[in-house]
């Protein structure tokens, strides 16, 4: 694993606008960033696919045991009303895409590390499928980049649309200012329309409830099936939630609800005590004594790097504010990262049904958030 410096493309801006990535750049500072790129030789790269395929593993094994204990899903924070509904969409398994992100920590040497599962509302899809993609053919043509993410995707969306009434899907989002979660969807959209899915787009403010409960657009059409780039927490913590999750049977929610165990951090302690020193983990916890003093402190739900704590020997290193301090805490064992020159890479391995499907990488500080600047790679001996 290297990072290389080269000269960013000319008019690249525009180039990535052509492809989809309108949200590029922000106050100056570029988001996508191919003034650098990362190479690896392909034995690091099937070391870190056969992690990601590892975790994928411990996490089926872990979501048994979860769904169906009510102790634990009260750990979570997860309202009772939805217990029975995560166990039974857990058991029943409604059409998913079963896709997500697996954050983890690698600096060439050792075994990769998991630093938590983005598995709900994953973003930076597009930019580790498409468009690092084309820079590569452009820069580096006879050279390979692990990256099947598109390929995998459409055909999930084949091997499910069947289960969807009349192949009808719609997606939805939150109408954010910076783009990326417009992105995200419509890039998502796209992909179910190359499956053969007849695709309808509504954001989320104009989801409502009708008479019996049923979740219907702003025509009142029902909503048979729905891609949604919206948290599962966020959602059943809304008035409409207790309806949603009653009419569940009428809609199907894309990914289901039973990624509320996934997507919270409090499986890592879950991981941890059923695996323990597994080579792909990181020890965690919900005690802090139980780490050492050196932790990194997360809640349990949280996004874009908000209100995480970096600790090494008792002295704070790196710390961020945020909407998330009111919730629970997980203690993480602290994973010394490498500044390989312009900051901290965190590796973004994709998996869509329980294969490896590609990776992103993003830089920062030593707490990755919505500043990071993503860096495309190739593999290269």
């Amino acid at each position: 694993m290297d990072r290389h410096a080269i000269a960013p493309r000319h008019g690249w801006p525009a180039i990535v606008e052509s492809q989809g990535l309108l949200w590029h750049s922000e106050d100056g500072q570029s988001y996508w960033d191919e003034s650098g790129y990362y190479s690896f030789p392909l034995e690091e790269i099937e070391r870190i696919e056969d992690a990601a395929e590892e975790l994928y593993r411990l996490f089926l094994a872990a979501g048994e045991k979860i769904a169906g204990d009510p102790d634990l899903l009260n750990l979570f924070g997860i309202p009772a009303y939805c217990h029975r509904a995560i166990r039974d969409a857990w058991r029943n398994e409604p059409p998913a895409l079963n896709y997500g992100r697996f954050d983890l920590g690698y600096h060439g040497k050792g075994e990769p590390k998991l630093f938590e599962f983005n598995c709900d509302t994953p973003t930076s899809m597009l930019e580790a499928a498409v468009i690092q993609w084309e820079w590569k053919e452009d820069r580096f043509p006879e050279l390979d980049q692990f990256n099947s993410l598109h390929e995998k995707l459409i055909d999930r969306w084949a091997a499910i649309g069947g289960r969807l009434s009349g192949k009808r899907v719609w997606f939805t989002h939150t109408a954010d200012i910076a783009h990326e979660d417009t992105i995200t969807t419509t890039y998502m959209r796209d992909l179910a329309a190359q499956a053969g899915l007849e695709t309808h787009a509504v954001v989320i403010d104009d989801i409502g409830v009708d008479a019996q409960g049923r979740v219907v657009d702003r025509e009142d059409r029902l909503i048979s099936a729905i891609f949604k780039l919206y948290p599962w927490e966020w959602i059943v913590n809304e008035a409409y939630g207790p309806d949603i999750v009653r009419h569940l049977p009428d809609t199907v929610w894309i990914e289901p609800i039973w990624k509320m165990i996934w997507s919270n951090k409090a499986i890592l302690q879950i991981l941890w005590t059923m695996f323990p020193g597994h080579p792909n983990l990181l020890a965690a916890s919900v005690r802090r004594e139980d780490i050492g003093p050196d932790f990194v402190a997360k809640p349990f739900l949280a996004r874009e790097g908000s209100n995480i704590e970096v600790v090494a020997r008792g002295a704070t290193l790196a710390k961020t504010m945020g909407a998330y301090s009111d919730g629970a805490t997980l203690y993480q064992e602290l994973y010394p990262l490498r500044d390989f020159g312009r900051g901290y890479p965190v590796l973004g391995c994709w998996i869509v049904d329980g294969q490896a499907a590609g990776m992103g990488i993003r830089e920062d500080g030593l707490i990755t958030g919505n500043r990071a600047r993503f860096i495309p790679h190739v593999i290269r001996g």
